[in-house]
Formats: C-alpha cells, sequence, structure tokens
C-alpha cells in the first residue's frame, strides 16, 4: 500500500475540465478492486504534473475498518485529444489519519541490549568510523606500536571515530557531569585505581581498577569521580572517638506518666471509673485499720511444728478403757 502527502498539502493547479468531469469513471475503476461497502463520497480532485499531455487524482472517502482518516485516491490521464484512462488506484493518507513513524534504519535504531549471544551485527563496510589498516591511523602512539612490531589490523579507528566515541563517553553516565562525580572526593585521573588508554585518548579517558566502585571495569573520564577513590582513606583523619553512654539502655527501665486527653473516655465511662476507684480505695483504707485494731499472734516455724506433735501424740494415746477392753486372755490347761 503506499502512501503520498495529503491532498491538503498539495498546491492547487488549473484541472483539465474533461479530467475533472470523470467522478464516474474513477468511481468504477475503483469499485473493480475495492468493495462498495468501503467506498464514500467523491471528496474532490486535483491536477496532477505530467510532462506529455494532462493528469488529475480524483479522492473518494475510505471506509475501511483501521484507517481512519485515509482516502481512495484514482489517477487518470489523457493525451491532448485523448479519452481519459485509469492510471492507478491508491489509499493514501489524508487529514487527520493515523500514520506510523518515520522509518529508521536497522544500523540506526540498534542498541547495545538488543545484541546477545550469537548474534552478529555485520559492520558497514562504509562506517566513517573505520578507515584501512594501510592508511595512518592519526595517531602517533598506535603507528609506533604498529611499526615497531610490524603488525597491523585490516581497519583502523579514524579520527571521526575517536572523536565520536570520546563524545559518547564524556557525556554518558560515566562523565564529569554525572552526580556522582559532582559529589566525590576527588576525579578519577588522580585515583590509584584509573588506568590511562594507551594512545591520543589517554589524556581523558582511562579503565577504572577498583572492584567495589560502580564503574569496575567499565571505561571513565578524567574528571569522573566516586566515592572509593584511593585518597579517600588518606585524605580523612579517623579517630576512634571514646564509648559514651549506652544510647539503648535495654537493663534500666524510666517510667513516665502519660497525659490523658479529656476526649479519650465518654462521661458514661469516666464517671464509672471514678466509682471503682473511689470504692477500691476505701476497700484499702477499711483493711489497713482492721490491720492496726486487731492483734494477731503470729507463730513461728518451730511454734507450729511442737504445737503439730502435742495435738497428733494426744489423739494416738491409749485410754485405761482401751487397754483393759484389748488385753488379751489366757487360758489354762491342765497337766
Amino acid at each position: 500500500m503506499q502512501t503520498a502527502p495529503s491532498a491538503a498539502s498539495a498546491v492547487p493547479e488549473p484541472i483539465d475540465q474533461t479530467l475533472a468531469t470523470a467522478v464516474d469513471l474513477a468511481r468504477e475503476a475503483l469499485l473493480e478492486d475495492v468493495p462498495a461497502v468501503q467506498v464514500g463520497g467523491h471528496l474532490g480532485v486535483v491536477e496532477e504534473p505530467s510532462g506529455f499531455g494532462f493528469a488529475a487524482t480524483h479522492r473518494f472517502a475510505a471506509s475501511l475498518p483501521g484507517y481512519v482518516g485515509w482516502d481512495w485516491a484514482v489517477s487518470i490521464a489523457r493525451a491532448p485529444g485523448g479519452d481519459p484512462t485509469v492510471s492507478e488506484v491508491v489509499l493514501l493518507p489524508g487529514d487527520g489519519s493515523i500514520r506510523p513513524s518515520q522509518w529508521i534504519p536497522w544500523a540506526d535504531r540498534l542498541r547495545p541490549e538488543d545484541l546477545h549471544p550469537g548474534d552478529v551485527v555485520p559492520s558497514d563496510p562504509d562506517d566513517e568510523r573505520l578507515a584501512p589498516g594501510y592508511t595512518l591511523s592519526d595517531d602517533p602512539q598506535v603507528e609506533a606500536v604498529a611499526w615497531e612490531l610490524g603488525l597491523g589490523r585490516e581497519r583502523v579507528l579514524s579520527r571521526e571515530g575517536r572523536l565520536d566515541a570520546a563524545a559518547r563517553w564524556r557525556n554518558g553516565t560515566r562523565g564529569g557531569q554525572t552526580a556522582m562525580a559532582r559529589h566525590a572526593p576527588a576525579g578519577c585521573g588522580t585515583c590509584g585505581f584509573y588506568l590511562p588508554l594507551a594512545g591520543s585518548l589517554q589524556g581523558m579517558f582511562g579503565a577504572c581498577a577498583n572492584e567495589i566502585s560502580p564503574a569496575d571495569g567499565q571505561v571513565v573520564s578524567a574528571d569522573y569521580g566516586c566515592g572509593a577513590h584511593s585518597d579517600a582513606t588518606a585524605n580523612m583523619n579517623v579517630e576512634l572517638a571514646a564509648r559514651g553512654e549506652v544510647i539503648y539502655d535495654t537493663v534500666r527501665v524510666d517510667l513516665a506518666r502519660l497525659a490523658r486527653g479529656r476526649g479519650e473516655l465518654s462521661p458514661e465511662r469516666r464517671e464509672r471509673a471514678r466509682v471503682t476507684l473511689t470504692a477500691v480505695l476505701a476497700d484499702a483504707a477499711v483493711r489497713l485499720q482492721k490491720q492496726e485494731t486487731e492483734s494477731v499472734v503470729r507463730l513461728t516455724p518451730a511454734q507450729v511444728m511442737h504445737a503439730v506433735r502435742v495435738a497428733f501424740a494426744a489423739r494416738t494415746k491409749p485410754t485405761s478403757t482401751d487397754q483393759v477392753a484389748h488385753s488379751p486372755r489366757l487360758s489354762r490347761t491342765k497337766r
């Protein structure tokens, strides 16, 4: 399905009257390809540029589900002195139509998180970030090492490639403008865990080798920083403070009287509590007075045991009657 600018954006030009009145011809051609229920009324006609003869496009409302605001366009043309003929029938977006976003090539919309194990991203032979290896890389240190070792690569990073990487790293999450860098004690360029890159980028970028840093193993700019700077401990004068009182004492208990608001108890419950408390206090006063007036004989444990033994002996001592009644009888036998 083709797309083209809407009719409202076209510049009106003089229209050939023969083509302008060929509405029935355009509708018949449209009905040959489209069901009648999807064709609405005639919306107008516009002149089309033509190198020879005349050309125009008739537009009809489209009643097609999912294509709100789209129109049917039937292009017709004729040679000077000839009859109109149908050139094409297409569906074009009109005013207020829903259109897809602008198409972006896959190489431009590809992101690092889209690459998974086993995926291969072919490189562009015309990538301006790369230059043939047999040419100078515009990096003196790279040229010196390659010349000394006699090694080379098919393609190397060009000046544009290095500038693009430097701008991306500098403006990224490991650049000097981040919140982490602004609150760091010092920059990565003065950190002992900072490993400068080789080549022309060594003055601005390096790799972090601190395992407790959030940038460990990543490329950071020299003005980036974090709280894991190697000089952070050396610059701090840390002394153990004298042990003071225990902040949370779980041994002692502090008693405190909490003020009770007037609105916590209803008048009925408050009166009931007052009567109960008065009765308790009166009972306590009576018991105290009774203890003071009465003389209570209190025995020691030894006296209690002695009284128990005397009572037990009095109950088990036999009487004279019991002795006579239970005395054994002796029988006499003759020899």
